[in-house]
């Protein structure tokens, strides 16, 4: 009787969607595009997104770029980058962050809080 129980039980409950770095904290792929989207609706924007093929899965990624500075792209094709795990709520897709300041994407100068996220070392 419990075994009819926990199978209608397990049928009920949602099946939660596997990340594609493989429980992985970062992975290294390659730049295939850059490019911007505009969020979603109360938003307005342009926000810098690459699109990366890892490697090491043979999968195609939109990675969010974060701290970009107006206009300046520091991503070029075929630039090798370390991909994090980490949504931005108002663009759709995309569920992974590069992290500045590894491989061949530079960190954001002239920060001074949140230097961490950006690559910046402390003077």
């Amino acid at each position: 009787m419990s075994s009819i129980v926990n199978q209608i039980r397990l049928k009920n409950t949602q099946i939660k969607k596997k990340s594609k770095l493989n429980s992985c904290p970062q992975k290294k792929g390659t730049c295939v595009k850059v490019f911007t989207m505009s969020p979603k609706k109360p938003n307005s924007a342009c926000r810098k997104v690459a699109k990366v093929f890892l490697l090491s899965i043979k999968t195609q990624i939109h990675c969010h770029i974060p701290g970009m500075v107006r206009g300046v792209m520091p991503l070029q094709r075929y630039a090798t980058v370390l991909v994090r795990g980490g949504r931005v709520k108002d663009l759709p897709g995309v569920k992974n962050k590069v992290v500045r300041g590894a491989f061949d994407l530079k960190p954001v100068f002239g920060r001074i809080k949140a230097r961490s996220k950006y690559g910046i070392k402390k003077n």
